[in-house]
């Protein structure tokens, strides 16, 4: 009999949230972008920008979200954190 070794998340919970920038191509309508209402939307050119922090199970349900309406998914990019120094606070960088 086989068996498996567990994912190292397998059965813990999900981790913290992250914060997400995630890029579609087009001008999202205010109807497409309700489909979205944690995130931030901004017009970045011929692209949509979606902001937001997420955690894995809401990343994975907002690109399901993103699939079924057919939309052109450009990028999903995971901001990380500053190193903290005293008096840095919690800034995020790309």
């Amino acid at each position: 009999m086989r068996s498996h070794l567990p994912a190292r998340d397998h059965g813990g919970m999900d981790p913290a949230p992250a914060l997400y920038v995630i890029r579609i191509n087009g001008h999202l309508g205010a109807t497409v972008l309700s489909a979205f209402p944690g995130l931030a939307a901004h017009h970045h050119g011929a692209h949509t920008v979606l902001t937001g922090p997420l955690d894995r199970s809401a990343l994975y349900g907002v690109l399901a979200e993103i699939e079924a309406l057919s939309l052109d998914l450009l990028e999903v990019r995971q901001l990380s954190p500053d190193r903290k120094s005293p008096g840095s606070g919690d800034r995020w960088s790309p």
